[in-house]
């Protein structure tokens, strides 16, 4: 058997981006030794345990007994203990100096100098859970090294072009100024594990669940509090933050590995939100923009269970047990304002984006307001919520939707989506004057057209009716279609409907002539009257843009 032995300590130096990469991605000292070329000399764990799944940064061939102080922590040591020292006790404090090292295990190759590992050293590293390997036939130590080297260094090569590509992705989304709600997104994607942006507070902002289960989600502040360590429940935490401010942590919970490291991928994250809040720190506060996501992700369908609905609910704020959930639309209100007067009432307020309208160029913005069960929310209760949104002169606007109480998820989820529909239909269909409160339960027409919208009976009953009006001239249709809504809300009381009409009555009676000469109608039937409201409800019903999805 070759003679092992060295004239001179032999130093193995390793690569910069190994050294600077920390752990991530390295063989441990197990896959090490299933190796074909360790493998090959029929390796004995004399030692080992847990200490075997350390990771190995690379592999040092020494005999001497001074190799120690050539080392950095995190090698394997393959060695025949040929320049040893024999006494018990030299060879104890050898393993020692080995250990300080750091050392993650010695492989012994038997036969050249040793035909046993002496006692004194095996008990030595079992002391200090040092893993110790006896190799029974002779193996190539170079071919061990080339192949565990060339896997480390293939793997930080892989884990440098993996962090490259990272980088420029979240680059790439903080200068073309990405939403956090994308970059969130982007995160979950790439890490394949749930994102939580949350406010220093705990709070929710924005949250994707890359298709985890809504449960973690459960309690969330509550338990976020509790982990504040990265590593803790196997999620990873960073910061969001620049020039000393903090504004809010990113948390990836626990995932799969990532090449470039789940916490590089997260800090990546973390800096395109902060220059993003940089470059806009005026924008949209950040906790609202989580809630308005939320609310459209509710009026779009995108979720999967009620039981999800739920638990993001939750984590905005909302717990469902015990409290009244409402739907409601409003206009000429800001998100801030409704919060504010949703919190006066004991309550909360999640606002969606305003939906475009035809007629008014700010459109309806969809509300889910939870107020305790025991709160009423009708008359002047709901007037002063009303008066509490008009500032700066303008008069707030608000559709509200039937009453939701909050009983169980598989019932309050799909009747809470149903009143916020029923809110936004009435306040885009329903023509409704300003500085009031508009139920939905008082309006039972736009409710049973709302409930039939699909209905293609129903869009050619309102088609056929009006098409002699559809078909006028643009300034000539905006006339006749204003006096029969007018007429058809005020019946039998033609001066308030002149009024609404914002028309005197002369002019107002002439327009009702025409409109009975084109559609060749008595508007004085209240069979034709009740045709005609139909008609129109269904005409504004299909004529507003930006519907929400069916619900």
């Amino acid at each position: 058997m070759a003679d092992r032995r060295e004239e001179r300590p032999v130093r193995t130096d390793r690569p910069d981006a190994v050294k600077a990469s920390g752990d991530r991605g390295l063989p441990t000292l197990a896959e090490v030794l299933e190796s074909p070329a360790l493998a090959a000399g029929a390796p004995e764990i004399l030692v080992g345990g847990a200490a075997l799944s350390a990771p190995v940064r690379w592999v040092h061939v020494s005999d001497s007994p001074g190799v120690a102080r050539l080392l950095e922590g995190g090698e394997l040591l393959l060695t025949t203990g040929s320049a040893w020292p024999e006494e018990p006790a030299d060879l104890r404090a050898l393993v020692a100096e080995f250990v300080r090292a750091g050392l993650v295990g010695i492989v012994i190759e038997l036969g050249a100098h040793y035909r046993y590992v002496p006692a004194v050293v095996v008990a030595a590293a079992a002391t200090a859970a040092l893993p110790l390997i006896a190799l029974h036939r002779e193996i190539k130590f170079v071919s061990v090294t080339e192949q565990v080297h060339r896997r480390i260094i293939d793997d930080q090569t892989a884990a440098l072009r993996a962090r490259d590509e990272v980088r420029t992705l979240f680059t790439s989304l903080a200068l073309r100024g990405a939403p956090a709600d994308y970059v969130v997104e982007r995160l979950a994607r790439t890490l394949r594990a749930p994102v939580v942006l949350e406010s220093l507070a705990h709070e929710l902002i924005v949250v994707d669940l890359a298709d985890a289960d809504p449960a973690v989600l459960d309690d969330w502040q509550e338990r976020s509090r509790r982990s504040r360590n990265d590593g803790d429940d196997g999620r990873s935490i960073v910061p969001v933050e620049a020039r000393g401010i903090r504004w809010a942590t990113l948390v990836a919970l626990a995932g799969p590995g990532h090449p470039a490291g789940r916490r590089a991928v997260l800090e990546q994250g973390a800096t395109a939100l902060a220059l993003g809040r940089l470059a806009d720190p005026d924008g949209d506060d950040w906790a609202r923009l989580g809630r308005r996501r939320l609310m459209d992700a509710l009026l779009g369908g995108r979720y999967g269970s009620a039981e999800e609905v739920v638990a993001l609910l939750g984590a905005a704020g909302i717990d469902l047990p015990g409290v009244a959930l409402f739907g409601l639309a409003a206009a000429e209100a800001t998100a801030a304002d409704l919060e504010a007067a949703a919190v006066d009432l004991g309550g909360r307020a999640i606002c969606g984006t305003p939906r475009s309208s035809s007629e008014r160029a700010a459109g309806w913005m969809p509300i889910l307001l939870a107020v305790p069960a025991t709160t009423t929310f009708a008359g002047a209760a709901a007037e002063r919520f009303r008066a509490r949104l008009s500032r700066d002169g303008s008069t707030a606007r608000l559709s509200v939707g039937p009453r939701v109480e909050a009983t169980s998820a598989e019932t309050a989820v799909p009747r809470l989506l149903d009143s916020l529909a029923q809110a936004l239909d009435l306040a885009e269909v329903g023509e409704l004057p300003d500085g009031e409160v508009h139920w939905v339960v008082r309006h039972p027409l736009v409710r049973f057209v709302s409930s039939l919208r699909g209905d293609h009976r129903l869009l050619e009953h309102g088609e056929d009716l009006l098409a002699p009006v559809l078909a006028a001239a643009p300034a000539r249709r905006r006339d006749l279609l204003a006096a029969l809504s007018a007429m058809v809300a005020h019946p039998g009381n033609r001066t308030a409907a002149a009024a609404a009409a914002h028309v005197s009555r002369s002019v107002f009676y002439q327009r009702l002539d025409l409109a009975e000469r084109v559609l060749g109608v008595d508007l004085d039937d209240g069979e034709v009257l009740a045709a005609l409201h139909l008609a129109l409800v269904v005409h504004r019903a299909h004529r507003s843009p930006g519907r929400p999805a069916s619900l």
